[in-house]
């Protein structure tokens, strides 16, 4: 809600500065510049973009507009599914993992706690740390490097959309000259007519330059920067489950582990360590 609050402010702010010097609104709304500035946006889009990103980018800006991608609640839940499972290794053996890390989507424990287990990346990021230790295929000193390398990966594939709305961004100012550009050549061909329609179509050229140089820096580009933090806030989620994942994977305590969890948490969305406790403490699974 907040960005739509913010845009409200931009456009309604920008048209009741524009309507107090005495303009009018119908004079900013130019359907022939429009159309060129929103084909050359979308055309160069589409051109630079894999459709995979494309999709991302759609799915992103609309995620933006319900708010960041998780609560504080979400996160502890986190915190919980991994530090239940953490236990019932500790108790049973790795071994007993194996229906969970092996089947994530049909797990009983995983389904107790709906935002993580709808997560599709998290649940598999997590089951990809556990299954290798579960299988015995490495020791654990060296999962940490592994879990890196898939969250380098996840990273760079996060960059992909902000970065061509960047692009974007960067583009509409110069589209929005050639909206002008073209404005001034029907201009150029009514020449030696009406002055009052040579001014009106003047004013129609300029209305593309503002609307390139307002959609750059007022819309695509603020998206892009929402989507930037966006992003970062995702990957806290995996870099928290990595952190844990490691830390009970060399021998630390399931406490100890969802602790080291905690620690890489933003403040805001961290709990604090004897609120931690407490609610892990009292889930009957036990130290």
């Amino acid at each position: 809600m907040v960005i739509i609050f913010g845009f409200i402010v931009l456009v309604g702010g920008t048209i009741l500065g524009f309507t107090m010097g005495h303009g009018k609104v119908s004079e900013l709304f130019v359907l022939a510049e429009y159309i060129v500035i929103f084909s050359m946006g979308i055309g160069s889009l589409v051109i630079m973009a894999p459709l995979p990103v494309l999709k991302d980018i759609v799915k992103k800006s609309l995620s933006l507009f319900k708010g960041k991608p998780f609560k504080k609640a979400d996160f502890e839940d986190l915190l919980k599914v991994m530090y239940e499972l953490f236990v019932l290794g500790r108790r049973n053996g790795m071994i007993a993992l194996e229906e969970h890390v092996m089947n994530p989507t049909g797990s009983s424990l995983f389904k107790k706690y709906e935002s993580f287990h709808k997560n599709h990346h998290a649940v598999e990021f997590f089951c990809d740390g556990l299954r290798p230790i579960v299988d015995g295929r490495i020791k654990p000193d060296q999962l940490e490097p592994l879990l890196k390398k898939s969250l380098e990966t996840y990273k760079h594939e996060q960059h992909h959309a902000p970065f061509v709305l960047s692009k974007v961004a960067d583009s509409l100012p110069a589209f929005g000259i050639c909206a002008a550009v073209l404005g001034i050549i029907v201009t150029m061909g009514a020449l030696g007519g009406d002055v009052s329609q040579v001014g009106t179509l003047v004013a129609h050229a300029l209305t593309g330059t503002l609307l390139g140089i307002y959609l750059s820096y007022g819309v695509v580009a603020p998206i892009q920067v929402n989507m930037e933090f966006y992003n970062s806030e995702e990957l806290v989620y995996m870099e928290c489950i990595m952190a844990a994942v490691v830390s009970f994977a060399n021998g630390l305590p399931p406490l100890v582990a969802a602790e080291v969890g905690r620690r890489v948490l933003a403040e805001e969305m961290r709990p604090s360590a004897m609120d931690l406790e407490s609610a892990l403490k009292t889930m009957g699974a036990g130290k």
